[in-house]
Protein backbone atom coordinates (compact mmCIF):
# COMPACT_ATOMS: atom_id res chain seq x y z
CA UNK A 1 0.00 0.00 0.00
CA UNK A 2 2.71 2.53 0.98
CA UNK A 3 4.77 1.44 -2.02
CA UNK A 4 1.88 2.25 -4.35
CA UNK A 5 1.36 5.64 -2.72
CA UNK A 6 5.09 6.41 -2.96
CA UNK A 7 5.19 5.39 -6.64
CA UNK A 8 2.14 7.52 -7.48
CA UNK A 9 3.60 10.49 -5.57
CA UNK A 10 6.98 10.06 -7.30
CA UNK A 11 5.44 9.90 -10.76
CA UNK A 12 2.86 12.60 -10.06
CA UNK A 13 5.40 14.93 -8.49
CA UNK A 14 7.67 14.77 -11.52
CA UNK A 15 4.72 15.37 -13.85
CA UNK A 16 3.60 18.32 -11.69
CA UNK A 17 7.10 19.82 -11.82
CA UNK A 18 7.37 19.54 -15.60
CA UNK A 19 3.72 20.51 -16.09
CA UNK A 20 4.25 23.61 -13.96
CA UNK A 21 7.17 24.63 -16.17
CA UNK A 22 5.05 24.12 -19.29
CA UNK A 23 2.23 26.15 -17.70
CA UNK A 24 4.61 29.03 -16.92
CA UNK A 25 6.57 28.96 -20.20
CA UNK A 26 3.68 28.31 -22.58
CA UNK A 27 2.23 31.83 -22.28
CA UNK A 28 5.69 33.33 -22.85
CA UNK A 29 6.03 31.31 -26.03
CA UNK A 30 2.54 32.28 -27.18
CA UNK A 31 3.14 35.92 -26.22
CA UNK A 32 5.96 36.44 -28.70
CA UNK A 33 4.96 39.12 -31.19
CA UNK A 34 4.81 37.46 -34.60
CA UNK A 35 4.02 40.65 -36.50
CA UNK A 36 7.24 41.79 -38.04
CA UNK A 37 8.85 38.35 -37.76
CA UNK A 38 11.76 38.22 -40.18
CA UNK A 39 12.96 35.07 -41.89
CA UNK A 40 15.66 34.76 -39.21
CA UNK A 41 12.99 34.73 -36.46
CA UNK A 42 11.13 31.91 -38.24
CA UNK A 43 14.41 30.04 -38.78
CA UNK A 44 15.31 30.47 -35.10
CA UNK A 45 11.86 29.24 -34.02
CA UNK A 46 12.09 26.18 -36.27
CA UNK A 47 15.62 25.49 -35.04
CA UNK A 48 14.53 25.87 -31.40
CA UNK A 49 11.59 23.49 -31.84
CA UNK A 50 13.62 20.85 -33.69
CA UNK A 51 16.72 21.15 -31.50
CA UNK A 52 14.86 21.08 -28.18
CA UNK A 53 12.57 18.32 -29.38
CA UNK A 54 15.59 16.22 -30.31
CA UNK A 55 18.11 17.20 -27.61
CA UNK A 56 15.78 17.64 -24.64
CA UNK A 57 12.80 15.50 -25.62
CA UNK A 58 14.34 12.54 -27.40
CA UNK A 59 17.94 12.39 -26.17
CA UNK A 60 17.46 13.83 -22.68
CA UNK A 61 14.10 12.43 -21.67
CA UNK A 62 13.22 9.47 -23.89
CA UNK A 63 16.67 7.90 -23.98
CA UNK A 64 17.94 8.79 -20.50
CA UNK A 65 15.74 10.37 -17.85
CA UNK A 66 12.39 8.66 -18.45
CA UNK A 67 13.53 5.00 -18.48
CA UNK A 68 15.69 5.58 -15.39
CA UNK A 69 12.95 7.50 -13.54
CA UNK A 70 10.43 4.78 -14.41
CA UNK A 71 12.86 2.14 -13.08
CA UNK A 72 13.26 4.17 -9.89
CA UNK A 73 9.46 4.52 -9.58
CA UNK A 74 9.12 0.73 -9.83
CA UNK A 75 12.03 0.26 -7.38
CA UNK A 76 10.35 2.69 -4.98
CA UNK A 77 7.08 0.75 -5.09
CA UNK A 78 8.91 -2.32 -3.74
CA UNK A 79 11.45 -0.57 -1.46
CA UNK A 80 9.60 2.24 0.29
CA UNK A 81 10.94 4.00 3.39
CA UNK A 82 9.51 7.04 5.14
CA UNK A 83 12.13 9.35 3.59
CA UNK A 84 11.61 7.92 0.11
CA UNK A 85 7.84 8.20 0.52
CA UNK A 86 7.96 11.84 1.59
CA UNK A 87 10.56 12.84 -1.02
CA UNK A 88 9.45 10.43 -3.75
CA UNK A 89 9.78 12.85 -6.71
CA UNK A 90 13.34 13.73 -5.66
CA UNK A 91 14.14 10.04 -5.17
CA UNK A 92 12.76 9.19 -8.61
CA UNK A 93 14.86 11.95 -10.19
CA UNK A 94 18.02 10.52 -8.63
CA UNK A 95 18.84 13.16 -6.02
CA UNK A 96 19.39 10.64 -3.23
CA UNK A 97 19.83 6.88 -2.70
CA UNK A 98 21.52 6.77 -6.08
CA UNK A 99 24.97 5.89 -7.32
CA UNK A 100 27.58 8.59 -6.79
CA UNK A 101 27.73 9.27 -10.51
CA UNK A 102 23.93 9.60 -10.79
CA UNK A 103 23.78 12.10 -7.90
CA UNK A 104 26.60 14.19 -9.40
CA UNK A 105 24.89 14.24 -12.81
CA UNK A 106 21.48 15.06 -11.28
CA UNK A 107 22.80 17.97 -9.21
CA UNK A 108 25.01 19.37 -12.00
CA UNK A 109 22.21 19.12 -14.56
CA UNK A 110 19.81 20.89 -12.19
CA UNK A 111 22.35 23.65 -11.58
CA UNK A 112 22.89 24.07 -15.31
CA UNK A 113 19.16 24.27 -15.96
CA UNK A 114 18.76 26.93 -13.24
CA UNK A 115 21.59 28.95 -14.81
CA UNK A 116 20.00 28.70 -18.27
CA UNK A 117 16.62 29.77 -16.87
CA UNK A 118 18.22 32.86 -15.31
CA UNK A 119 19.99 33.72 -18.57
CA UNK A 120 16.96 33.17 -20.83
CA UNK A 121 14.83 35.38 -18.56
CA UNK A 122 17.12 38.27 -19.51
CA UNK A 123 16.20 37.99 -23.19
CA UNK A 124 13.62 40.23 -24.81
CA UNK A 125 10.74 38.97 -26.92
CA UNK A 126 10.63 37.38 -29.46
CA UNK A 127 13.88 35.60 -28.55
CA UNK A 128 12.67 34.48 -25.13
CA UNK A 129 9.45 33.14 -26.65
CA UNK A 130 11.39 31.31 -29.35
CA UNK A 131 13.51 29.51 -26.75
CA UNK A 132 10.54 28.91 -24.44
CA UNK A 133 8.59 27.31 -27.31
CA UNK A 134 11.40 24.79 -27.78
CA UNK A 135 11.54 24.08 -24.05
CA UNK A 136 7.78 23.47 -23.96
CA UNK A 137 8.14 20.93 -26.78
CA UNK A 138 10.98 19.17 -24.94
CA UNK A 139 9.14 19.09 -21.60
CA UNK A 140 5.94 17.88 -23.24
CA UNK A 141 7.89 15.08 -24.88
CA UNK A 142 9.44 14.35 -21.48
CA UNK A 143 6.08 13.95 -19.73
CA UNK A 144 4.75 11.69 -22.48
CA UNK A 145 7.87 9.51 -22.48
CA UNK A 146 7.82 9.27 -18.67
CA UNK A 147 4.19 8.10 -18.84
CA UNK A 148 5.02 5.50 -21.48
CA UNK A 149 8.09 4.16 -19.66
CA UNK A 150 6.29 4.06 -16.31
CA UNK A 151 3.46 2.00 -17.79
CA UNK A 152 6.06 -0.25 -19.41
CA UNK A 153 8.00 -0.62 -16.13
CA UNK A 154 4.92 -1.98 -14.35
CA UNK A 155 3.40 -4.03 -17.17
CA UNK A 156 6.26 -5.53 -19.19
CA UNK A 157 8.42 -8.18 -17.52
CA UNK A 158 11.20 -7.42 -20.02
CA UNK A 159 11.66 -3.87 -18.71
CA UNK A 160 15.29 -3.96 -17.60
CA UNK A 161 16.44 -0.36 -17.16
CA UNK A 162 18.56 0.00 -14.02
CA UNK A 163 17.31 2.29 -11.23
CA UNK A 164 20.95 3.26 -10.49
CA UNK A 165 20.67 2.65 -6.78
CA UNK A 166 23.71 1.78 -4.64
Amino acid sequence: MLGTIAAIWGFGGICLLFGSAIYRLGPMALDMPMQGFGWYHWAALALSLVFMGFAEGYRGFQQNFSPRAAARIRYLSNNVTLTRLLLAPLFCMGFFHATRRRKIVSYCLTGGIILLVVLVRQLDQPWRGIIDAGVVVGLGWGILSLMAFTVKAFTHPGFNHPPETP
